[in-house]
């Protein structure tokens, strides 16, 4: 979705990005992945790659999302070392926090307490690389590796099914099913009340190509989010207005919902001069007619 995003952005003409599929390229393989960035030797590397999903998918798969992750991160991280790539920027994810840190997160408060269990994997893939920057940074002060932790993302190119889906996209599935299903009643996991700070990844795309412009400017770790939060029942609310179903809400307190609140502190993000653009209503517009469009409806 990320690198998707990037790559439709209005800016993306501004460079010429080599941007292969998993099929052209398996960056699980170590020796293809070092051969590929040795004979490309790019000017700079955003290593947007991942194994995603939502708390069913990590549940059921912690396995793969902490070893595929961890793959991809070490596999695209060293290559672009060997080759002497000097700049190279790391996607990470807000999940790398602590569950009970006081919100707002910051960049700080990595690995300072126990990670939020139903996406553990995920996150110890994610700080595996981010410290893998870090400690290459201290060790070869020429090479400029960099870190954004995004806070939750939703947008064009999302993964809709709910067994893959997080918690924007699995709403609109669910909302829109509704809607032409002519159902009176849509479930929601947990009371609702936990608050989740999710940005349009349009934003995000916008915010790694002001990096690439930026780079010496970029702090070495930053996070990238909205600066605000949004209760669980208030995106199904938004989503409900725009797919335009009017039926009822019902709780089901026996699911899981994972942390009771993520929202990161965007400090050094304002302090840089960057500020995502997108309003709830209109990404989710944006992402409800992706949905439409890409074979779901």
């Amino acid at each position: 979705m990320v690198g998707q995003n990037i790559l439709e952005h209005h800016d993306a003409g501004k460079w010429e990005f080599v941007a292969p599929t998993s099929q052209q390229l398996d960056l699980t393989d170590f020796s293809a992945t070092r051969q590929f960035v040795a004979d490309l030797r790019p000017e700079v590397v955003i290593h947007s790659a991942g194994r995603v999903g939502g708390i069913q998918a990590n549940i059921a798969h912690p396995v793969d999302f902490l070893v595929t992750n961890v793959d991809l991160g070490r596999n695209v991280i060293l290559a672009a070392r060997e080759a002497g790539v000097s700049k190279l920027l790391n996607l990470a994810s807000s999940c790398m926090y602590p569950r009970n840190a006081p919100n707002p997160l910051g960049e700080d408060l990595v690995l300072k307490g126990e990670l939020e269990p139903t996406n553990e994997g995920y996150a110890l893939a994610k700080i595996f690389a981010t410290r893998l920057c870090e400690y290459i940074n201290r060790e070869t002060p020429s090479l400029h590796y960099k870190t954004l932790i995004p806070c939750n993302l939703y947008g064009r190119h999302d993964k809709f099914e709910p067994q893959h889906s997080h918690l924007i996209p699995a709403i609109i599935h669910k909302v829109h099913q509704a809607k032409v299903g002519d159902l009176a009643e849509v479930d929601i996991w947990g009371d609702g009340s936990a608050r989740r700070e999710f940005m349009y990844a349009g934003d995000l795309a916008d915010a790694v190509l002001r990096a690439m412009e930026d780079f010496d400017q970029l702090p070495e770790l930053i996070n990238i989010g909205l600066g605000h939060d949004y209760s669980i029942n208030e995106y199904y609310a938004a989503a409900a207005q725009v797919i335009g179903w009017q039926g009822r809400f019902v709780h089901d307190t026996t699911k899981p919902v994972g942390m009771k609140q993520k929202l990161v502190d965007i400090g050094r993000q304002r302090a840089w001069g960057w500020m995502p653009a997108t309003a709830l209503h209109e990404g989710i517009e944006k992402a409800y007619h992706y949905y439409l469009q890409d074979k779901h409806a």
